[in-house]
């Protein structure tokens, strides 16, 4: 799994056409097809490792032309998507300060993400969710966890991984890239009173892509 930045910069699309719709619930608020990254390994027959996604993660991070080719906007995230590796689903995103994704998972994949530019903060919950048939859920003391990624760091996560991920920085954009395997099926939304965790909708691949 190798791949030089020259190489990934050189097969992105021109972005400059990147569409002017924002959201702040999508896993990005603005999008275009999928920008040619090269896939960096075969990966197993069964799709990539999480290590493998955060391999891919960090390089094209590490990509400086990549990174500023991402049109940003002050008022809501930009995204473009990219061929990830071995049939993954990747995005490279751009957060204007105070914006973020509110509670969500990522049903069945496994996935991985690196800042790029700025920090992110990252607050997970440290237990497996039911897969369907709940509405409201009571956590227990001790579930929640909280990471903060600069420049360069990253990490990986497990299926059905709860987290909020947010641009703290009061006038500084951050930009992360992230990969998903196998492409996203769904994305549960969740809103969290103290305690309780509510399921409040399910969106599928059309609502983002």
């Amino acid at each position: 799994m190798s791949a030089s930045s020259s190489s990934l910069s050189s097969l992105v699309s021109d972005l400059s056409s990147l569409a002017s719709e924002s959201s702040e619930t999508s896993p990005s608020a603005r999008g275009t097809g999928a920008a040619p990254v090269p896939d960096p390994g075969s990966g197993s027959r069964s799709g990539p490792t999480q290590a493998e996604l955060l391999d891919f993660a960090r390089r094209a991070a590490a990509d400086t032309a990549l990174v500023a080719s991402l049109p940003l906007d002050p008022e809501g995230r930009t995204w473009v998507r990219l061929a990830g590796p071995a049939g993954s689903e990747a995005w490279l995103i751009g957060w204007p300060p105070g914006t973020g994704t509110g509670w969500h998972d990522h049903a069945d994949s496994v996935g991985a993400f690196v800042t790029a530019r700025g920090e992110l903060r990252e607050n997970s919950l440290a237990v497996r969710l039911p897969t369907d048939g709940w509405r409201t859920l009571e956590l227990t003391g001790g579930a929640d966890r909280e990471r903060r990624l600069t420049a360069g760091q990253g990490r990986t996560f497990g299926r059905h991984h709860v987290h909020e991920v947010f641009n703290e920085s009061a006038d500084g954009h951050a930009v992360s890239v992230h990969a998903y395997y196998p492409p996203l099926p769904r994305i549960r939304r969740y809103s969290r009173t103290g305690d309780t965790l509510r399921l409040e909708h399910v969106e599928r691949p059309e609502d983002w892509q």
